[in-house]
């Protein structure tokens, strides 16, 4: 990436704010958070990577959301909604009790969606006329996707959480009088989820802001796909391969490969890029303009898929029999890059079966790639993952991911399972696998690559069960977090001690905003 900040060495951390220390069942955007700023600048890092940010729907995860550009409800902080006079402590202290090390989402989601309808009934008896105004004035700017979210929203409770593919066929299809009387029969309902979109931006940017000051920026995660049950495709069917009643009629997915015999079927409708290019790709130019609002950086998940896509007919039960398709390559890069600059702020997700065409579209738009180092050891020999002493200067290594094991989980497993591999890599490190966490992180941090990312389970040195998601799993996943107590002055010490050893201790002024 040509942007000038990005030629630095540095390092960061990969916490997903779920994953924060909260007496409210679920890491939010408090106190907690602006804690975790803190640790990262004691410990030399300048990079805090989050997952989506969107609203969760089935299954929990942060990649299947009920719209790309809305905020989750569970991410806002009670804590600060009492700081601004919108709860008592009162109010708070009636929390059910929550586990401390896991996310309880189904009791989480049902306290605090009575939480913020409280504070929104709170804030329409207390609220000054200048907050108010402030409410109305980001109702007003973000009306081109908050009025079909919040009513999707609205609906999607009336109907019980069904699927708008089977409501009343006048909302499903969007008939003008039918979406007008839903308006007005859902108003207040409407008003209390524009009501939590409000609250999340301004805790969200208050934290960003936070962070930014002390010399640490963002990065997100943009994942490529919309799901099905959204607002985005919902309020946008005909970019979409779907059939009059709205099912689609292929879904994404990736190939069978060495990880998985029959592929994986993500589910996800395919976007119709024809239709996308006959307006310069707007929708996407929408996409990144709401994400550099809210990050410093954007991964963009899936990155092969604008080269070359995997379409699977829909009812398949496997990914088996789908087919490759020509994605729009250049064309999309080209008219992001005509309204952002050609710095455009985004990092590759290139991870999967990497052919020369996705390679050529990363370094033409001189886009960072990723490398994760579980990856670059292992029996696929054609595998485009590579080890260490491998890695070139514009690419972020991790780790891993939060699709992966830990990377003491990782090693445990080869240590028990591989006796071949576990030799080789015990030469390869020069280690005998004490701590390997910690041989992990500095190889990384020795490495070239000019930016590394750890998830804070591998600082932590945990084993599986730090694990954040297994794919192909359906349940059980994105519940993982840490405590207070977890992030000890020793483990700072050591962090910061390996950044700086390995030149990616940044010293920004307190007071300067990093460019974006």
């Amino acid at each position: 990436m040509a942007h000038e900040h990005s030629l630095d060495r540095r390092s960061g951390i990969l916490l997903h704010p779920t994953c924060l220390p909260s007496p409210y069942g679920i890491g939010d955007l408090g106190p907690n958070a602006n804690a975790f700023a803190d640790f990262l600048v004691e410990a030399g890092q300048t990079l805090w990577q989050v997952l989506p940010l969107g609203p969760t729907g089935y299954g929990d995860s942060p990649y299947q959301t009920f719209s790309i550009f809305a905020g989750n409800p569970l991410l806002i902080s009670p804590e600060l909604l009492f700081e601004d006079g919108l709860l008592t402590r009162a109010e708070l202290e009636g929390k059910p009790q929550f586990p401390e090390r896991t996310v309880d989402y189904g009791g989480v989601l049902t306290w605090k969606r009575e939480l913020i309808r409280r504070a929104y009934g709170n804030f329409c008896e207390r609220a000054s006329d200048e907050e108010k105004g402030l409410f109305d004035t980001f109702r007003d700017g973000q009306s081109c996707w908050l009025e079909d979210y919040s009513l999707f929203m609205a609906l999607k409770l009336a109907n019980d959480g069904a699927s708008w593919t089977e409501w009343e066929e006048g909302v499903r299809l969007r008939k003008r009088g039918k979406l007008n009387e839903a308006r007005k029969a859902l108003k207040h309902e409407i008003e209390v989820v524009d009501f939590g979109q409000y609250l999340f931006f301004k805790q969200w940017n208050a934290l960003r802001e936070y962070c930014n000051e002390r010399g640490i920026q963002i990065i997100g995660d943009m994942p490529i796909y919309a799901a099905h049950d959204s607002a985005d495709v919902w309020a946008n069917r005909s970019l979409f391969k779907l059939d009059s009643n709205g099912h689609p009629t292929v879904v994404a997915g990736v190939p069978p490969d060495y990880f998985s015999e029959t592929g994986q079927l993500w589910g996800n409708p395919i976007y119709r890029w024809k239709k996308m290019a006959n307006d310069e790709f707007s929708w996407w130019v929408d996409r990144l303009t709401s994400a550099i609002k809210l990050y410093d950086l954007v991964r963009i998940d899936h990155f092969r898929g604008f080269a070359g896509y995997w379409e699977v007919p829909a009812g398949e039960e496997t990914a088996e029999n789908g087919r490759w398709v020509e994605g729009p390559g250049e064309a999309l890069f080209e008219a992001l890059a005509k309204e952002f600059g050609d710095d455009l702020p985004i990092i590759a997700e290139d991870l999967g079966i990497i052919t020369e065409d996705v390679v050529e579209l990363r370094n033409r738009f001189d886009l960072p790639g990723m490398a994760v180092l579980q990856f670059g050891f292992g029996k696929d020999a054609n595998s485009s993952h590579f080890p260490p002493h491998k890695f070139r200067k514009n690419l972020v290594a991790y780790s891993g991911t939060h699709d992966n094991d830990t990377i003491l989980g990782w090693w445990v497993e080869l240590y028990e399972n591989d006796p071949e591999m576990r030799t080789y890599l015990q030469k390869y490190f020069a280690t005998d696998g004490w701590e390997f966490q910690w041989t992990a992180i500095q190889a990384l941090m020795a490495s070239v690559a000019n930016t590394v990312i750890f998830p804070l389970q591998d600082v932590l040195g945990l084993g599986s069960e730090g694990r954040m998601n297994t794919p192909g799993n359906a349940v059980g996943n994105w519940t993982w977090r840490y405590v207070q107590g977890d992030l000890t002055p020793d483990l700072i010490f050591r962090l910061r001690k390996l950044t700086e050893v390995y030149g990616r201790l940044q010293s920004p002024s307190p007071t300067s905003s990093p460019a974006p």
